[in-house]
């Protein structure tokens, strides 16, 4: 029996005005602007106000994309937010108030968190759902993150989340599209890693309030060393790995991919990861001027893509995130 096919119809990213760059962050860091620039990836990234939160943001982005596809909000069956914890309200439903804001007044709503790897396992979550389900014609795909606000500049620790910017993603995936069709999808977790990054009051720096809006604490790496040395061991591997399962899914292999879209990170384990599966910078978008916004990466990425020519119909292109916990995630798609 042959599944039907799952598309994206649409797609849209938001970022709020106020920008931060590298040699505005050198004196918060004590980082130099050019080790930021150059070996960080940061040339500059969002940050949020208070008139932005997660849910404005993610629902901006959410407008464009339905905005694309050309239907009627009214249309959508289901809406899943797949974006930081660190919303509006904690122990909270953000998807409903997505969908609020957007008009799918005949949708239901729920939340999945994956952190960083979330926008694959979304795409792949959406894909089944729509597949087992003739009454969704049209699933919301929605994020939106502003962990920048749980950051201490001053914490050697959390170095590797200096990245940390603000911003929204969506995709509105189609039941029956041809085009742009999600052909696999795969993650895989090392649990080993579940505790090495969470929020403490001991990383609050000094003379700042614990209390961030409702969150209390400071994202902090628990244990650096051990944290360095398994990812160093793992992370390569585990990302070739679910890029690979994902694009094998639909009869493919990783020479086959023409375009990756992959979460921010420091330069040059991005062109580690590229070379490792026979791409080049030129097939990919290394997004230095956004920094690193959660599991709104991906949907930036192909935006990015496809605006500088790098994607064209046909080719078979790879979104692929990592989260702490730690999970690697990527989703294989046929654009065009």
């Amino acid at each position: 029996m042959t599944s039907v096919p799952v598309g994206i119809a649409g797609f849209g990213t938001f970022f709020p005005p106020h920008i931060e760059t590298a040699a505005d962050l050198a004196p918060l860091t004590g980082i130099p602007e050019v080790v930021l620039r150059e070996k960080m990836g940061i040339i500059q990234r969002h940050i949020a106000d208070d008139a932005h939160p997660v849910t404005l943001m993610a629902s901006r982005a959410a407008d464009k994309a339905i905005a694309q596809a050309g239907i009627s909000p009214s249309q959508i069956g289901l809406v899943i937010s797949h974006g930081s914890e660190h919303k509006d309200h904690l122990v909270w439903n953000a998807a409903s108030k997505i969908m609020h804001n957007v008009g799918a007044t005949n949708a239901y709503a729920f939340e999945m968190y994956a952190l960083c790897a979330g926008a694959p396992i979304a795409m792949h979550t959406a894909r089944a759902l729509i597949q087992s389900d003739p009454r969704l014609n049209y699933v919301l795909l929605a994020a939106g993150s502003r962990e920048n606000d749980l950051i201490n500049f001053k914490n050697e620790r959390s170095r590797f989340m200096f990245n940390f910017g603000a911003g929204g993603g969506a995709m509105l995936l189609q039941r029956g599209l041809d085009r742009n069709v999600i052909v696999g999808s795969s993650a895989f977790t090392d649990g080993s890693l579940s505790e090495t990054v969470v929020l403490t009051e001991a990383a609050v720096g000094e003379g700042e309030s614990a209390v961030v809006g409702e969150v209390k604490g400071r994202l902090d790496v628990t244990d650096p060393g051990y944290m360095a040395d398994r990812l160093g061991a793992v992370s390569m591997d585990n990302f070739v790995r679910v890029m690979r399962e994902a694009v094998e899914q639909a009869g493919a292999s990783l020479s086959d991919v023409c375009f990756l879209g992959i979460t921010h990170m420091k330069k040059s384990f991005y062109l580690e990861i590229l070379a490792a599966i026979g791409l080049t910078a030129e097939q990919s978008v290394y997004l230095d001027h956004y920094g690193h916004i959660q599991s709104v990466d991906q949907v930036l990425a192909l935006e990015l893509g496809l605006a500088q020519g790098k994607i064209k119909p046909g080719d078979l292109i790879v979104l692929a995130g990592a989260g702490t916990g730690y999970t690697w995630s990527a989703t294989a798609v046929r654009w065009g």
